[in-house]
Order: structure tokens, then sequence, then C-alpha cells
């Protein structure tokens, strides 16, 4: 019994550090997924401390993970990791129940996994704790207690450091479809093989003030245009294919309102694109570098486009006070942090394809390399 249960507890104490070390990669991501629980749940006040709960929760998966290797306190971890389970298996529980929530985050952007799929492994999990929970007796430590206090404190320290500075600069590991040396037109487009949902075209129409449907292979025996008055018409999917693209909503619309973002992603030669969430007089930070890029830009011959959700505000400091005379395109506040997870930053472009991406903090990297 004391062989099986150690080897449950590895086993256990492995996967939380796993999926603690694939969140602390971008806490930014989990952040995002806790704001649509919240968004579904109508928590828009909670919004605020997502990215406190995320960090927090993803140092706490990796220490108790890591306690529960060196079996420091098994019973008091056990416990928590119970309760943490409990509460995992009620997020994807709802998930799939609601079908409000396609993916759980549970293993970031890295491990993508549909909610069924998070659910029954939370559902496993949740028997494997029980089983440590009810034999924890034969969980002993190897350590000395200020050996154990001392490694849990020093990764405690290292994994919020390292998430600190990912919210810094970017990720180590950029795992989504707008990663560096990612084709976008590709990642639009639906993958090779894949099937498209096949629909069919339902006509509606009112008969005698009753509306009524049909398709094309079932017009009614008295069709007449008198006594029939069109309506409308939509596709129906009568069976779902598996041809969606991995980047379905990146679009960027120009002042007029003008979908340009296949022309732009069509040409040949090098751009860079200006990410700002967020436009206001007080943020001279990026005022400063956003000048100094602009400047190289202009002096290099490269174009430089500004893309934004907030184009009134941008179009006002760039354009109005400053006289740049740069192009400011509109986009999705959420396609744009899906995209680059800083709320200031600049993407370098060959074409479509994504060449460099750059925080705020590294910003100056972009000078540099206008001078190559």
């Amino acid at each position: 019994m004391k062989f099986f249960v150690n080897i449950i507890r590895i086993l256990v104490g492995v996967l939380f550090i796993a999926s603690g070390l694939v969140k602390v990669n971008d806490p930014s991501g989990l952040a995002y997924k806790m704001d649509e629980y919240f968004a579904v749940w109508g928590w828009h006040w909670a919004s605020q401390l997502s990215l406190a709960l995320s960090i927090g929760m993803n140092i706490f998966e990796i220490i108790a993970g890591i306690a529960l290797l060196l079996g420091w306190q098994s019973k008091l971890i056990t416990w928590l990791l119970l309760v943490l389970i409990i509460f995992f298996t009620f997020l994807t529980g709802y998930a799939v129940l609601s079908g409000k929530i396609k993916t759980c985050g549970c293993f970031g952007d890295c491990i993508p996994l549909q909610a069924h799929q998070s659910f029954m492994k939370d559902l496993v999990l949740l028997a494997l704790i029980l089983v440590l929970l009810w034999k924890h007796r034969y969980i002993s430590t190897w350590l000395p207690v200020r050996a154990n206090l001392f490694i849990l404190l020093f990764f405690t320290g290292l994994f919020f450091w390292m998430q600190l500075n990912v919210l810094k600069h970017l990720p180590y590991v950029d795992c989504l479809p707008y990663a560096k040396g990612k084709n976008l037109l590709q990642q639009m487009a639906p993958p090779a093989g894949s099937i498209p949902d096949s629909v069919v075209v339902m006509f509606q129409y009112n008969k005698d003030g009753k509306p009524i449907e049909f398709d094309a292979n079932s017009f009614p025996d008295d069709f007449d245009e008198t006594k029939y008055q069109f309506t409308g018409r939509y596709n129906k999917v009568i069976r779902k294919g598996n041809a969606e693209p991995a980047i379905k909503d990146f679009a960027l619309y120009t002042q007029w309102g003008t979908d340009t973002t296949k022309d732009l992603l069509a040409t040949n030669g090098r751009y860079l694109l200006f990410f700002g969430k967020d436009f206001n007089e007080s943020d001279a930070v990026w005022n400063d570098m956003f000048t100094k890029v602009y400047l190289k830009c202009k002096d290099k011959g490269v174009p430089l486009f500004v893309v934004t959700n907030q184009p009134e505000n941008a179009n006002k400091i760039l354009n109005s006070r400053n006289k740049y005379a740069v192009p400011v395109l509109t986009s999705d506040g959420t396609v744009m942090k899906t995209m680059l997870r800083s709320n200031t930053g600049i993407v370098g472009m060959q074409g479509a394809v994504v060449m460099e991406k750059y925080a705020e903090a590294d910003m100056n990297e972009v000078i540099k390399l206008l001078n190559k």
C-alpha cells in the first residue's frame, strides 16, 4: 500500500507542478480566462483581482506539488489540494454543463484542453487526492524541516519573480497562433484536410400573417408569391465540420471602417504595428518612445501603423496634437491582448509573417533593429 500511495503522490505532485509551470509562462492568459468566467457570472467587479489571483494560484499549484513530493506536512497539503481540485472540478463542470466556456485554461495556451477533457482530468485527480488524504500516514518527509522550508520559500520567490518578469516583458514561450515566425494568413485559413460545416439555405416567408421557413428542396406545393411574402434567408448548419482556423477574429479597420486586414498582410515588405490599448494624455513614457520609433521609421522608410481599440483618442494624441500623420487601425481589445501580452508594444511584420514582438519595456530594441 505504501508503494502504491507514493506512486500516486508523485503523479499528483508532478501534475500540479506541470500545470503551474505552464501558466507561470503566461499569467495574463489565466487572468483573461478568469475574466471570461467573471463576465459569464456577471462579476465584473472581480476582474480587477484576476491578475493577482492568477499569480497566486500559479504559485500555489507549484508549491503544493513540490511540498507533496517532499512529503512535507502531508495531511495539510492533501487537504489544501482537495479544496483546490474541488474548486477546479466545479469550474470545469460548469464549463461542460453550461457550454459558455470552451476551454478552462487549466494548462494554459501551450496545452489547450477542451472543457470535457479538463473535467475528466479533474475527476481523476479528485479520486487520487482522496486516496492520498485517506492514506496520508504513508507519506513521510526525507529532509529536515529547515531544508523543506528553504526549498519552498526559494521556489515561491523564484516563480513570483518569473511572473513579474513575464508581465514586464513577454511570455518565455509564445504558444499562441500569433507567435514569432507564424504566418497570420495561414493561421486565418482552415487547416489542411479539414471538413467545413454542411449548411442548407433556409428561406423565410410569411403566409397569412404566420412565419414559415423551408429549404430549396421543400418548397410548398401551393407556393405563390401572392400568398407568400419573402422576409429573409439564412444558412442552417446541418452537420458541424472541423474547419475552424487557429485565428478566427483578427481584423484591422481603417478610420473609414474598411477591413484592411488581408490587404496589409499581403504586402511583401517589412512594417511595424504599434499596439496601444489605452491612449491617454498622461502616458508620457511610451509617448516618448513612440516618437523615437516614429522618427526612426520615417528615416528608414519603414511603414508604421498604430493598432488600437481607441482610434479617436489615438488620432487626437498622435495626429492632431503631434502632427505625426501615422495611420491608425482599429482592432478588438481581446484580439490585441491575444496577439501581444502587453498593453503597449510593437510587432515587427514581414508581410503576413510575425518577425519580432516587443513589450513596452523592450521597445528600445526596435530602435536597434531599425538601425540595422
